[in-house]
Order: structure tokens, then C-alpha cells, then sequence
């Protein structure tokens, strides 16, 4: 079975091919942010993917969705499956970064 790797939480997870990223994030108990409950409505399962190795190519709904972001690497967690060993970067969630950062600028301030 194809293992994801999933960064920056350095978290892996055997799954069998055809598992979307989404779920395969659940299984290691990793945060995918999504809103739509896995419909491709919301955007908010955005990943990145280092050349998309590993993966399926994405579907139309993907395309659509996505647009020049494939290129780029980003990929959406509900609709990319598992093809083969891959590794993917989870961005932060918006609201950890900003209390990490607030958190981070008061120690700065105690020095």
C-alpha cells in the first residue's frame, strides 16, 4: 500500500490507491481544513504536492477549480487520490498562524 507523507507535521499513513488525500489526512490525524464536506465547493482542502507524484491525475471538477494552482503543485484534498507513494505540505491554518505569530511577537518583545 502507497505511503502519504504529510508535512510539516511529519506524519505517515498507509492507504490503498484511490483514497483521496482528505481522508488519507484523516487516518494519520492530520488537519485538512474543508468546509463543503469534501464536494470540491470550498477550496479550503488546498494542498501542495511536490510534482504530483503519487497522485491521479486530476479530474475535471479539479481542473475546473484550480486552474493554473495545478501547475503549481496544489492539489484539492477531497478530490486527489492516492496513486503511489507521495509526500504533501498542509498549509497552516489561518487562524494558528496568526496566534502563532502574535505568540511569537510578544517572546521578541520579553527579550
Amino acid at each position: 500500500m502507497p505511503e502519504v507523507h504529510f508535512l510539516p507535521d511529519d506524519k505517515r499513513v498507509q492507504v490503498r490507491p484511490g483514497t483521496t488525500l482528505l481522508d488519507a489526512g484523516r487516518k494519520a490525524h492530520v488537519n485538512i481544513r474543508t468546509r463543503c464536506g469534501g464536494k470540491a465547493a470550498c477550496l479550503m482542502c488546498k494542498v501542495k504536492v511536490d510534482g504530483g507524484i503519487g497522485l491521479a491525475k486530476a479530474n475535471r471538477n479539479e481542473e475546473l477549480k484550480l486552474g493554473s494552482l495545478l501547475d503549481e503543485g496544489y492539489r484539492l484534498a477531497c478530490q486527489a487520490s492516492v496513486a503511489g507513494p507521495v509526500t504533501v505540505l498542509v498549509p497552516e491554518d489561518p487562524l494558528k498562524a496568526a496566534v502563532r505569530a502574535q505568540l511569537q511577537k510578544q517572546k521578541e518583545e520579553e527579550w
